[in-house]
């Protein structure tokens, strides 16, 4: 699949503005603060509803603006598809399939998206919500009924958390407080949390064969990555961790480990047994959990383990080792979407890629091995400060932009 045409109203720092693109590489060149990292976040939002530079969608909207709209014409093969998506500040967005109106959900994965930026150094680096966010946008591209049962979890876990404040409050004052109120939200949070981890963990199991191949590409071989999901539950039920240390050994030690976390990770796979053993946790802690006024069990507190060799990355990996995972994350996510059989555009469901002002803040061997992994891609969008930061092997189509004007080159 690739963006063909893209048009934006009062979106960033455009009030209008009307863009053809082809196939192939395209770059947007120009100074910082001209607004071509714009262009390419309106794109990736069409894709997961988010932006990968700020939580609010408040900040999309141009200044004195009541609402913004992002437009584009989605190709997969010879069937064209027009999406649109208007964002108003505050209020759930509005969406439009081919002109007629949509529920915003029926629009997710039309375009599916990669995008590859500076701040995904946070995703090695970062703390856990940085991960999650990574695995839950990556989980929707993949099946896009997730993001309801995302949304639908984060509304249980906001309703129980207000729940067990008051109850603390009771408890601090002497006063008597309804339980049983607590049970239904308990049992509601296991319902949507169970299938949320499951999703995960299935998602982590078909990713890491990719991010260890990818990392492979861009360290030329510089040690081994691997991915695993540590849940919540695990933690509480204090499930044998082997560490990253006996992971990346060789011999029985290794082998007994990473047996261990096959054994874990199939559990975490069975949605009955989840919610079973979140209920259970969250009856051991419920006295914990009203003494503080959290919730210390489910999918929220979960995490995604990055090793490398036999150490964790956060904290052991060196800054270009870091950049290294960051890339590789991003290049597995890609390839895992490309080779997706469940897709409904078959062969024509491969995600754009996205590339916002990366090259620049890579060294000139991972540079030109990032430029050599993506130059087949079917459509690569690329943000870069000055021409000379774009490789040579990725010629394209150009777009020079300065003080809000997109000009082709």
């Amino acid at each position: 699949m690739y963006v063909s045409d893209l048009a934006l109203d009062d979106f960033r720092s455009y009030d209008e503005l009307v863009l053809s693109i082809d196939e192939g590489v395209t770059a947007f060149v120009g100074p910082n603060g001209q607004g071509k990292t714009n262009l390419v976040e309106a794109v990736a939002y069409l894709s997961t509803f988010s932006s990968h530079r700020v939580a609010a969608d408040a900040a999309l909207v141009r200044q004195g603006a009541d609402g913004a709209v992002v437009r584009a014409k989605v190709v997969h093969g010879d069937r064209p598809t027009v999406v649109e998506l208007e964002v108003v500040a505050g209020k759930a967005n509005r969406a439009r399939l081919n002109r007629s109106p949509a529920k915003p959900r029926d629009v997710l994965g039309v375009l599916r998206t990669v995008v590859f930026a500076p701040e995904d150094l946070d995703l090695v680096k970062g703390d856990p919500g940085q991960r999650r966010r990574f695995l839950d946008e990556l989980a929707v591209l993949l099946s896009p009924r997730l993001g309801a049962l995302r949304s639908e979890y984060d509304k249980v876990l906001r309703q129980r958390v207000a729940l067990l404040k008051s109850a603390a409050t009771a408890r601090r004052r002497g006063a008597s407080f309804d339980l049983s109120t607590l049970d239904v939200w308990d049992g509601q949070l296991a319902d949507a949390g169970a299938q949320l981890v499951t999703a995960r963990a299935d998602l982590v199991r078909r990713l890491r064969p990719y991010v260890g191949a990818a990392y492979e590409q861009v360290s030329a071989g510089d040690g081994a990555a691997r991915i695993d999901y540590r849940a919540s539950i695990d933690v509480v039920d204090e499930a044998p961790d082997p560490g990253p240390e006996l992971l990346g050994r060789v011999g029985e030690a290794g082998e007994t480990a990473r047996a261990a976390v096959a054994d874990r990770e199939a559990l975490l796979l069975d949605t009955v047994a989840v919610r079973t053993r979140m209920l259970e946790a969250m009856e051991r802690l419920r006295d914990r959990e009203i003494e503080r006024g959290v919730a210390l069990v489910g999918p929220h507190r979960d995490d995604l383990i990055l090793t490398l060799g036999t150490l964790p990355a956060r904290g052991y990996a060196s800054h270009g080792e870091s950049w290294s995972y960051a890339l590789a994350l991003r290049l597995a996510s890609y390839e895992l979407l490309r080779d997706d059989d469940t897709s409904p555009w078959g062969p024509d469901g491969e995600p754009v890629l996205v590339l916002d002002d990366v090259f620049a803040e890579l060294d000139s061997r991972r540079r030109d091995r990032l430029a050599g992994m993506v130059a087949g891609a079917q459509q690569v969008l690329i943000t870069a400060a000055v021409a000379e930061d774009v490789p040579e092997s990725l010629s394209g189509a150009r777009f020079d932009v300065r003080d809000g004007q997109v000009t082709r080159v």
